[in-house]
């Protein structure tokens, strides 16, 4: 008799995404990519594009490169060599309008454990100079991230799943066309992944997502395409 395969104990939506059109606008790029320190390449000549739609996944072990490409892609971090580019723009040499449309989160995002939720995103509002409609903005957020019960609860006091949404409400804040999310269901319980998940697929229906994970179950639950990265190399690309 054969083995029944292994099942994930997170429940998802076995339902494939729908498929993307191959020469749909280049959103995320990254062109013959490294980035160096010394003799070390923690990224080594790796190429991709991700096109307007699509929600990759971003795959491999701890220590394979996968959060210094998402920093390179996102201008944190500049390459030793190569291009990144977002939206057509070259972050690098325009960062500024390349970053105008990108919704980044890292796996530790920048909270504040003093503030609630609904202060944070008004600092993070008048931060990104949303004003005449922030209360529009605001309200978008709290419903895409399920933030009502928490608005005026001190951020220190929620849990991780709670803070990951509050942080994925800062990162939509300002409308971005494209997100790049860095481990966004790491130490989080079974329940908080699956609401997690069910959020990415939710914001794919209108956004361009590149995630990343050493999982392969969050792959099957929420890309409809992969890259599998190992030892700074892009070693596939594919669904």
């Amino acid at each position: 008799m054969t083995e029944a395969a292994p099942q994930s104990n997170v429940p998802f939506d076995d339902d494939p995404p729908p498929p993307r059109r191959s020469d749909a606008e280049p959103m995320i790029e990254a062109i013959d990519l490294c980035k160096h320190y010394g003799s070390f390449a923690a990224v080594d000549d790796v190429s991709f594009t991700i096109r307007k739609g699509e929600v990759v996944a971003f795959l491999g072990p701890n220590g394979a490169g996968k959060s210094t490409t998402m920093k390179v892609l996102t201008g944190y971090l500049a390459p030793t060599k190569g291009q990144a580019r977002l939206r057509g723009f070259d972050v690098t040499k325009d960062r500024v309008k390349a970053v105008e449309k990108l919704g980044y989160l890292p796996e530790n995002g920048p909270l504040y454990p003093d503030m609630t939720p609904r202060k944070l995103l008004k600092f993070f509002g008048e931060a990104r100079g949303i004003h005449a409609r922030f209360r529009s903005q605001l309200e978008r957020v709290i419903d895409e991230c399920d933030l009502e019960e928490l608005l005026d609860k001190p951020i220190g006091t929620c849990s991780k799943g709670q803070r990951q949404r509050v942080g994925m409400a800062q990162v939509l804040l300002h409308e971005p066309e494209v997100l790049i999310l860095d481990e966004p269901t790491t130490g989080l319980d079974p329940n908080q992944i699956r609401q997690v998940r069910e959020l990415v697929k939710k914001l794919g229906q209108t956004r361009t997502i590149l995630l990343s994970t050493h999982l392969f179950q969050e792959v099957e639950a929420m890309a409809d395409r992969v890259l599998v990265v190992s030892d700074g190399r892009l070693a596939f690309d594919g669904t």
